[in-house]
C-alpha cells in the first residue's frame, strides 16, 4: 500500500517521514536474527549482539538475555536503548540497515508465554533453556536501503512519544 510518503520516498528526497512501519522494514526485520544493542550507565556506553525475533503486529523485538548480563543490569537502571541490524554486504549498492531507539523491559505474566512460543518458533533450539525475555517497544526506527538509491532511508517516529 503505498502512501504519498512513500511514493515520495522514490522520487530524489533521501529521508522520507512515514505514519506506518513500512512493509519493506518488516519484511527486513523478519529476515534477519540478530541485532546490535546498545546500553548505557553512568555515562558510560556499552553494546553487544542479540538474537531477535521482530513482532510486525505489536511492533515490538523479542530478545533473552540473562538477568545477570552487564546490559540488562544497565537496563534495570535505565530501561531506553538502541539497537541496529545489518545486512553484511562490500556491495555498496545493496546496503540495508535499520537503527532504532526504544524501551526494553522484561516480559512477565501472560504475555510471557505468547512471547515465549513467538522465540521458539524462530529459535528452536531455545526450547531447551530457561528464558528470560525481554521486549524492546521501538519509538523511532530508520531504514538505509542502498537498493532505492544511495543513502535512502525512511523514518518511523512514534507520534505519542
Amino acid at each position: 500500500m503505498a502512501t504519498k510518503a512513500t511514493a515520495a520516498f522514490f522520487m530524489g528526497s533521501q529521508h522520507i517521514y512515514i505514519d506506518e512501519i513500512d512493509k519493506r522494514i518488516i519484511h527486513f526485520l523478519q529476515k534477519h536474527h540478530v541485532m546490535t544493542l546498545a546500553t548505557s550507565s553512568d555515562n558510560t556506553p556499552w553494546c553487544c549482539s542479540c538474537f531477535y525475533v521482530y513482532d510486525d503486529k505489536l511492533n515490538k523485538f523479542l530478545t533473552t538475555s540473562d538477568l545477570d548480563t552487564r546490559h540488562i543490569a544497565e537496563v534495570m537502571k535505565q530501561p531506553m536503548v538502541s539497537g541496529a541490524v545489518a545486512l553484511e554486504t562490500t556491495m555498496i549498492g545493496k546496503i540495508q540497515g535499520v537503527q532504532f531507539t526504544g524501551t526494553m523491559t522484561q516480559i512477565k505474566g501472560e504475555e510471557y508465554n505468547l512471547s515465549k512460543k513467538a522465540y521458539i518458533r524462530r529459535f528452536p533450539v531455545a526450547a531447551f533453556a530457561e528464558l528470560q525475555l525481554w521486549s524492546i517497544i521501538p519509538d523511532f526506527i530508520k531504514f538505509t536501503d542502498n537498493r532505492l538509491g544511495f543513502g535512502k532511508k525512511m523514518i518511523w517516529q512514534n507520534k505519542s512519544s
